[in-house]
């Protein structure tokens, strides 16, 4: 039994997952992976069951009946890796913008290192995203900037995707009171979190846009977010944290990170 799960939610992602399978399953570390399918119509699901077969205690499939939002994925799959166990628990797309490689860095500044949560940051040392036109760079930044303005967060990357969680923080955040389940998902989740007081840490990655596959964003998520940061932040306001700890978030440096002894 591993005791790191990597949940990846997908919709129409026949171009990149069994590659992203193959990939997570060669790492040094042997991370488990669950697969949360959206019933994708390009037959998602059908290659990951055909993958099972390779990876048959490893590689897990839990099927939805529609497209539900990528919020509602991830909840689904926190439940079911705490009903199991895991003690690390991984959020990742799917579209190769999150390189598998991380997985061991992020692991290493949780279970070694000793932070409770571990973020994968794309602006903690600088802005390294490549492959995105510049004005989504912009809007990715300073959509990060105001949401630090807006809840205090002293996180530089307020919206990234790629996450470790020691699984004391999902036991502690109330997932059936998490409001957002679009793109303000990431914002709410990495603020209650930071509201626990649990101890958080941006990890330095390269994220480089999907070369396969179409992406999910739209104007709709990014409207989403700039108004849920206010209502996130005004939900706070009414209701009571429970503080596991009194750290603040600090960087790791990536050279203690590059997983050679995960």
């Amino acid at each position: 039994m591993s005791d790191s799960i990597v949940i990846i939610p997908t919709y129409n992602e026949k171009e990149n997952i069994a590659l992203m399978i193959d990939k997570v399953m060669s790492l040094k570390k042997d991370f488990h992976v669950l697969i949360i399918d959206d019933n994708s119509p390009d037959g998602t699901a059908k290659i990951v069951k055909e993958k099972q077969a390779q990876f048959p205690d490893r590689l897990h499939l839990e099927e939805r009946k529609g497209k539900l939002g990528l919020g509602t994925a991830y909840i689904h799959g926190f439940r079911w890796a705490l009903k199991r166990n895991y003690e690390y628990i991984f959020e990742m797309d799917c579209d190769f913008s999150h390189n598998p490689e991380d997985l061991l860095r992020l692991y290493k500044a949780c279970a070694e290192v000793g932070h409770d949560m571990s973020i994968g940051s794309r602006y903690v040392t600088g802005v390294n995203v490549v492959n995105w036109p510049m004005s989504r760079v912009m809007l990715s930044y300073f959509a990060s900037h105001y949401v630090r303005i807006i809840t205090g967060m002293p996180i530089n990357d307020t919206t990234a995707g790629f996450k470790c969680y020691h699984r004391s923080v999902l036991e502690t955040i109330e997932l059936d009171k998490v409001r957002f389940m679009g793109y303000a998902f990431q914002i709410e989740m990495k603020f209650l979190a930071w509201k626990y007081g649990f101890n958080i840490t941006e990890v330095p990655i390269i994220f480089t846009d999907r070369t396969r596959g179409q992406s999910k964003m739209s104007g709709g998520i990014i409207k989403e977010a700039v108004l849920g940061v206010i209502q996130i932040k005004l939900n706070s306001l009414f209701r009571k944290f429970r503080k596991e700890m009194n750290l603040e978030p600090r960087l790791v440096e990536a050279n203690s990170l590059d997983g050679t002894n995960s």
